[in-house]
């Protein structure tokens, strides 16, 4: 009889539980993807990782995908073509008020922030044979800037206005870039991604190569003309053969979705990666800086009620302002 019993109550208990697991999944959708950038960068390795991390713990197919980079990303989360997006917030906030370069004039309205992820810093490199070491050197020169609609692509020709110069600009994705670098089919590759690069670090353990930035008077001039970016320093030691901190700026990425994400999605996801830092890390190490103190790095684009849910649950304060 006690046999009895306590099957019997087991029965009962899954069949209690069974709705609240479906009203919790209610509206999910079969597969996500994420928008991710060219491989060889940081977002692709992020976002694939993501991807894994979300079909591992949440049982839905999740993977990343290549794409332009954040000016993309932006919108194609808009048109609910990709439902998570990796955006730096500087083209996240053009495309907000119907400034992107991809789709003038429709203000991406849909957007909605999940959770920070890291800064990305400013970097460019060369061989050391060819004498460059500073952005002034650039002048004139044959350089790629990353994937067109990438963070890159879109600040690297603004800052090389502020500082002066006018190098022959290419696009093209990072590992493609690299591999024209040595090559000498271009001068230099001037990115922006979390550090440490991926190609980066695999051009410098096999070259003899310059990873440079800014001046501190360079650095100067940026930040008073483009205030969304922050003074940033590469810690000494990212890259084998720099043993010095450099000098740059960075943007903050953040994870995207689109408004319409079901609640009960948005929240576990915001809760899976804040509360696995260690596996985010394994990851991407610049994924140390993906937890709740940052979430204050967004100062413009609503929080998904989902990602506000959990938020509030750890004692995190969303702005009313942003509580999307």
């Amino acid at each position: 009889m006690r046999l009895l019993s306590l099957a019997a109550l087991a029965a009962a208990t899954a069949l209690a539980a069974s709705p609240a697991f479906a009203q919790d999944r209610e509206g999910w959708p079969s597969s996500l993807t994420i928008g991710t950038a060219s491989q060889g960068g940081t977002y692709f390795i992020y976002g694939t990782g993501l991807g894994g991390l979300i079909t591992e713990e949440l049982g839905i197919n999740a993977s990343g995908e290549v794409t332009g980079g954040p000016v993309q990303n932006a919108t194609l989360v808009e048109t609910g073509d990709h439902q998570i997006g990796l955006v730096t917030m500087g083209p996240a906030y053009e495309a907000w008020v119907g400034e992107s370069e991809l789709a003038p004039g429709l203000e991406h309205k849909n957007l909605r922030a999940l959770f920070p992820m890291y800064q990305t810093p400013f970097q460019a490199v060369a061989l050391t044979s060819s004498g460059i070491s500073n952005v002034a050197d650039l002048d004139g020169k044959r350089v790629s800037v990353g994937p067109a609609g990438g963070t890159a692509a879109t600040y690297w020709p603004r800052f090389f206005e502020i500082v002066g110069v006018s190098p022959d600009v290419s696009y093209s994705g990072a590992n493609d870039a690299v591999s024209q670098v040595k090559d000498g089919l271009i001068d230099a590759f001037a990115f922006a991604a979390g550090v440490p690069i991926a190609a980066f670090a695999q051009i410098a353990a096999e070259n003899e190569v310059n990873i440079f930035s800014f001046t501190e008077e360079q650095r100067g001039q940026i930040l008073q003309a483009r205030p969304e970016l922050a003074a940033f320093d590469v810690p000494a030691g990212t890259y084998q053969g720099f043993d010095e901190p450099a000098l740059t700026i960075a943007l903050w990425n953040f994870a995207v979705t689109h408004a319409d994400l079901p609640e009960s999605l948005a929240y576990e996801i915001t809760k899976l990666v804040m509360e696995n830092t260690e596996r985010m890390v394994q990851i991407h190490a610049t994924a140390a800086e993906t937890v709740p103190a940052n979430v204050d790095k967004n100062t413009f684009l609503p929080y998904h009620p989902g990602a506000v849910r959990y938020f509030d649950e750890i004692g995190v304060e969303i702005p009313a302002e942003l509580r999307g």
